[in-house]
């Protein structure tokens, strides 16, 4: 037990440097580019799961948040919303790079996020355009109608947003580029600590090869389990699904699922914005089965 504590010690510490980088540059651009970018996808249009799957790579806090907003108030598409939801990069790309994953795994994965987005959101905003669903309509001719309420509405919009956002995950604004760094830092490092020791005491006791049979022998059973904890609200479950990855316990194909699958707090966020709690299930499902259909197929083809 002295061995596994102090090999998750040592494992987990000399993270905290990259950890802490990587947060610091994230604030930075969130605070630079934050409302460009959410005010770039209000105008997309028709192109809405392009800009939304390229934006969405970007690590920025509340991006997913945002577009659930702007799904609720009719603004962006379903396809817009699911493109998002599936590029969007939470708390994996910091995890990647404080453990020094080589830069083409890193663009590996976002660049197939993107992709995938994409191509989910532009098949979904095609297929209720030719059944004529307009369960929840997107209004775009109207923004381009009305720019002064836009304006007012865009305002109300982005404190309500960082008011749902900062209550689950960011609080940038409020403290500050460095000082919110070193809080998402600390947090990271305390998740990681946690499931290092865990996963070492998993690998102790099962043994390494017990472990790998028992997952990566099942292409299915791996993406399906992955997409369940990507499901999960919190930054934890991007955390454990690439740490389990890196440390070779689940393949690549179920931690692409698991990374599709988890919309950060978007997903929370749509809960309470928008009332139709059937048509947020349904998107739930969605995002889901998409997640984990694109990981078998990553699984099958690698």
């Amino acid at each position: 037990m002295l061995h596994i504590i102090e090999h998750t010690l040592l494992d987990s510490i000399k993270l905290v440097p990259f950890l802490f980088l990587t947060y610091l540059a994230m604030e930075y651009l969130e605070h630079k580019a934050g409302e460009k970018t959410t005010r770039l996808v209000r105008k997309a249009g028709k192109w809405g799961p392009f800009i939304g799957g390229v934006a969405g790579v970007i690590p920025q806090c509340g991006f997913s948040a945002a577009a659930s907003n702007l799904y609720a108030g009719s603004v962006i598409s379903l396809g817009t919303l699911l493109a998002i939801y599936l590029s969007t990069s939470d708390e994996m790309l910091p995890i990647l790079i404080s453990e020094r994953a080589p830069i083409t795994l890193v663009v590996q994965i976002l660049a197939m996020k993107a992709v995938i987005g994409m191509i989910a959101g532009f098949i979904v905003d095609l297929v209720i355009r030719k059944r004529h669903l307009h369960e929840h309509p997107h209004r775009e001719d109207h923004l381009h109608e009305h720019h002064s309420h836009e304006h007012g509405e865009e305002e109300h919009e982005h404190n309500h947003i960082h008011e749902l956002c900062e209550h689950e995950h960011c609080n940038c604004e409020k403290d500050g580029v460095f000082l919110s760094a070193v809080k998402h830092a600390l947090k990271i490092f305390f998740f990681v600590l946690l499931i290092t020791f865990v996963l070492n005491l998993v690998l102790h006791t099962v043994g390494e090869e017990v472990l790998a049979k028992v997952i990566l022998d099942r292409p299915v059973l791996g993406p399906v389990l992955a997409g369940i904890v990507g499901l999960v609200p919190n930054c934890a479950a991007s955390v454990v699904i690439t740490q389990l990855f890196l440390e070779g316990v689940i393949s690549f194909g179920a931690m692409m699922a698991g990374l599709l699958v988890g919309a950060g707090v978007g997903l929370v966020v749509l809960f309470r914005v928008n009332s139709n709690k059937r048509e947020n299930l349904k998107i739930l499902g969605l995002l889901y089965l998409i997640g984990v259909f694109a990981g078998i197929v990553i699984e099958i083809l690698m």
